[in-house]
């Protein structure tokens, strides 16, 4: 008798995006995690992190791994990012497992996914009003920070009140470049 494989906790693939490599990871519940650089030192760490924070396995898919459709959210998150990218899609319509956030990161996180929509911005200490913690802008920055979905859970899109672009943990110049792919700033020169 053979013993059939458990399945595994986390699927996981790399897209190539204007804005460098994209990890992409998705459980059973939906898409889990995006990090941004995945390259052959991040992608390790991330799947390593995944597997250890869902105690088991997290599988490749996609080029040449199994076939993507074989982790059907993970399939329809490439979808829609290469969509968001290609300029076709505003909104992402994705199941998300919340479970690598929580407390108030979550809150503003879920806050930032319903109440700023593409092509808008919105300010560290709006968001931090928005939440009901009107002294927390800078806990705001620390919830971007942590933002295990950055691009579909968009925190490009939060800015210093003051008109400047404010951080990102995927650089300044992803950030440039995300808020010039939704036309909030003109395409960066160079």
């Amino acid at each position: 008798m053979t013993e059939s494989k458990p399945a595994p906790a986390a699927w996981w693939t790399v897209r190539d995006t204007p804005i460098g490599p994209l990890l992409l990871a998705a459980t059973r519940q939906g898409l889990v995690n995006v990090a941004f650089h995945a390259d052959r030192l991040v992608v390790p760490a991330a799947v390593r992190r995944l597997a250890g924070r869902f105690s088991g396995e997290a599988i490749r898919v996609g080029d040449g791994a199994a076939p993507l459709e074989s982790a059907p959210h993970l399939a329809e998150a490439a979808r829609q990012i290469d969509a968001y990218f290609a300029g076709r899609l505003k909104r992402f319509t994705l199941p998300l497992d919340w479970s690598l956030s929580g407390g108030f990161n979550h809150r503003v996180l879920l806050e930032l996914a319903a109440g700023v929509p593409y092509g808008e911005v919105v300010g560290y200490q709006t968001l931090a009003d928005r939440v009901g913690e009107p002294g927390a802008a800078r806990a705001v920055g620390v919830a971007m920070g942590s933002n295990p979905l950055p691009v579909v859970v968009a925190c490009h899109r939060v800015v210093e009140s003051g008109g400047g672009i404010g951080g990102f943990g995927g650089g300044l110049e992803t950030k440039r470049t995300l808020l010039a792919l939704e036309g909030v700033l003109p395409e960066p020169l160079f």
